[in-house]
């Protein structure tokens, strides 16, 4: 098989002269250089309506010659068109350009580059017998015979790598009467995986749409009814099918939709899908934010595939190491780490960003691993003005979307002040962790509790200097990372053996407890009831806590992942949501329900600021007990500064039961609307039920909410 260099069986040029028009005012002939060279920009492949043809523009930095290659949808070995790049004419600074009649492209539906260049001490990325992957493709085409061992090894891939598909000519999707939803005090996060959601037969969802784009809208009526106001999807951007990734965090393209996940494996009709579910999603009221990951790619360490950009310039676009034997950093701990370092790499970045908000209407994104945006060229933080955090935040448009960093890599920790986007939200590991040791009854916590409930202001200071908010928490206890909820509450010890790494992977110490029987086979009555009471324990805790409160799919029905922890490659039962458990634990998800609604009539809990003088904090008497020993919190939020009425919450991680003596107010006041050690329907009282005396014995393990009545709702 030849080199696809020496593949030209028909070589497209251009001259001047083909594109010379008259000038109206002078009558002599004019020549426009971007319709005989290109134009350096858009990167990508752009078609030009009026023009009738495409403009194509790569970045390579160190190339000394560039191929683009189109193929034929009968021959995907031989071009049936090459277009030799000539620097002297289609190359502008570090990128290279031209510009394409489709009349001479004719049977041409792929397209595909093939660079030649001298490749660095460090690396070994140039190999012109490679197909590569246009970076900017917006619609990816994987043959038939797609081999990713193939692009891992020396010698040509032609008929083997994934080509850009042509599609950008064809008609605009109809966005008419969408509008964007915003939340704020009512925000619901709920963080679910596009295919796991529907894929399990169980789902009620017809085969031919389960896993898919399609699917997820017949369960946006679910979705309401629990309560969501914002979607976040687990990514969804294309990858390497042959990965073996389900969770999507190995990408292979930051601009096109995963193909999978589309009903129909027509080309670009994941464009359309996706357009419909996220206009469904914005009629139910309901946002999308994507978990997007841009710290690396898909083509892993040297060891890896070359698809595009190493094949493009490896040493641009991906932090090298000193280490010969190691020549690509690994901050994301997946083999390579993104440049952002690199003009051209933030311009990627943000290019994609633009693109799914303007062309998908998506309402905010996810960073995975965020800290690797404050890394310099060299792999140092930059503690100060990482140069892509003010790209994004000087953006008209990107500027005002909801974005969230998960603010660490495999060697910063950020959260907190330490993170250079300061009008972010991030993910509250911190949270996270508080609120599982203090449920799971760990000594001297209370005074952590105390600070997660009230927004973690330790974290999110709004000093003078800081002024950060109490939103920008993102308030979890249970993400795709470690156990699902049911989980953490039924396993000591995690259960990976299925990944196939030897129990080796995913977090050690998960801060689970299994309430006294490992497991979720033949669990005794007594052991299942506590589990219970502790999955609505976390639940008060996340939807009672001023932040933006978020959870994952399932948690809410008891999905079990069977003590799998990191089932990253599980795309199978394990990964898939189990909704016989929904029929099988309803009361739990009425009581997800019933919370997440009882949060949103409250918009005292979730405040822009600090609830500050607004909160007083008790114990089972007048003082918050905060020593070692104490297992107790107690807390009476008022809300009229909000036009809300006051909340009094008693929490007892105590495995004894605790009277805790009401410190505001008379009985005759307070009406109780949460007992989590009660059955469903007692545990949650829509209306709230008076009490008798000015105490009340909580139980072990157990939280208790109560409300106060309007003057006209109390007793004489």
């Amino acid at each position: 098989m030849k080199a696809q260099s020496e593949m030209m069986p028909t070589e497209l040029d251009h001259s001047a002269e083909e594109v010379q028009q008259r000038s109206p005012s002078s009558g002599k002939k004019h020549v426009f250089w971007a319709q005989t060279e290109g134009s350096p920009l858009p990167l990508g492949a752009t078609w030009l309506e009026e023009e009738q043809a495409f403009n194509f523009a790569i970045h390579a930095e160190h190339a000394e010659s560039v191929t683009l290659l189109f193929f034929s949808s009968s021959d995907l070995v031989n071009p049936i068109h090459a277009y030799r790049f000539d620097f002297l004419r289609n190359k502008s600074g570090r990128v290279w350009h031209c510009r394409l009649p489709i009349a001479e492209l004719a049977e041409a539906r792929y397209y595909a580059y093939s660079v030649s260049g001298q490749s660095s001490s460090h690396v070994h990325s140039f190999d012109p017998q490679k197909v590569l992957l246009d970076p900017y493709a917006k619609c990816i085409f994987f043959p038939p015979g797609f081999d990713r061992e193939l692009a891992a090894r020396e010698g040509p891939n032609a008929g083997r790598a994934p080509l850009g598909a042509l599609t950008a000519h064809r008609a605009n999707f109809d966005w008419a009467g969408d509008r964007a939803p915003y939340h704020e005090s009512d925000a619901i996060i709920y963080e679910l995986h596009v295919k796991g959601f529907t894929k399990n037969p169980n789902s009620r969802i017809d085969p031919s749409r389960a896993g898919t784009y399609a699917g997820l809208v017949e369960k946006i009526p679910y979705l309401k009814e629990l309560g969501i106001t914002v979607v976040e999807l687990m990514p969804v951007y294309q990858r390497d099918p042959h990965e073996g990734d389900y969770w999507g965090y190995m990408p292979l393209n930051f601009f096109a939709p995963h193909a999978q996940y589309a009903s129909t494996p027509d080309h670009d009709e994941q464009h359309l899908e996706f357009r419909n579910m996220v206009k469904a999603f914005h009629q139910a009221g309901i946002g999308v934010v994507l978990d997007v990951v841009y710290n690396h790619t898909c083509e892993g360490d040297h060891r890896g595939p070359i698809y595009s950009y190493k094949g493009f310039d490896a040493a641009s676009y991906y932090m090298l190491s000193s280490d010969p034997t190691s020549p690509y950093a690994n901050y994301s701990g997946t083999g390579n780490t993104l440049n952002f370092g690199e003009p051209h790499v933030r311009k990627l970045v943000m290019d994609s960003l633009r693109y799914w908000k303007q062309e998908m209407h998506i309402d905010g994104f996810r960073f995975d691993l965020a800290s690797v945006f404050s890394r310099n060229a060299d792999g140092s933080l930059n503690w100060g003005h990482a140069p892509i955090f003010s790209e994004i935040a000087a953006d008209p448009e990107l500027g005002r979307l909801r974005l969230i960093a998960e603010p660490w890599d495999t060697g910063a920790y950020q959260l907190g002040r330490g993170f250079p986007g300061v009008s972010w939200l991030q993910w509250n590991g911190r949270f996270r962790d508080d609120i599982r040791r203090f449920v799971k009854s760990d000594a001297g916590v209370v005074p952590d509790l105390m600070r997660r409930i009230y927004g973690s202001d330790d974290l999110f200071p709004d000093d003078r200097a800081d002024a950060y908010h109490a939103y920008q928490s993102v308030n979890y206890v249970t993400s795709h990372d470690g156990f699902t909820l049911y989980d953490l509450v039924s396993y000591n010890s995690k259960s990976n053996w299925a990944n196939g790494h030897q129990n080796q992977d995913g977090m050690d110490d998960n801060y689970s407890w299994n309430c006294g029987h490992e497991g979720i086979e033949a669990v005794p009555p007594d052991v299942q009831a506590l589990r219970r009471k502790q999955v609505k324990n976390f639940c008060c805790l996340l939807f009672l806590s001023n932040g933006t409160p978020m959870f994952r799919a399932g948690d809410e029905f008891l999905n079990t992942q069977f003590g799998n922890n990191n089932p990253y490659n599980q795309d199978n039962e394990i990964g898939w949501l189990d909704w016989d458990q929904l029929r099988e634990n309803e009361d739990i998800f009425r009581f997800f329900k019933s919370m997440i609604a009882f949060r949103k009539a409250h918009p005292s809990i979730m405040r822009s600021r600090f609830w500050r003088e607004d909160v007083s904090w008790y114990g089972v008497g007048g003082a918050a007990d905060l020593s070692n020993d104490s297992r107790s919190l107690a807390f009476c939020l008022h809300g009229a500064s909000q036009s809300d009425r006051d909340l009094y919450v008693m929490i007892n991680a105590y495995w004894e039961t605790l009277d805790f003596e009401l410190q505001e107010g008379t009985a005759q006041e307070w009406k109780r609307v949460v007992d989590t050690s009660l059955p469903s329907p007692d545990d949650f009282s829509e209306h709230g039920l008076p009490l008798k005396q000015a105490n009340y014995t909580v139980a072990p393990r157990s939280v208790v909410v109560l409300r106060r009545s309007n003057k006209s709702d109390r007793r004489p």
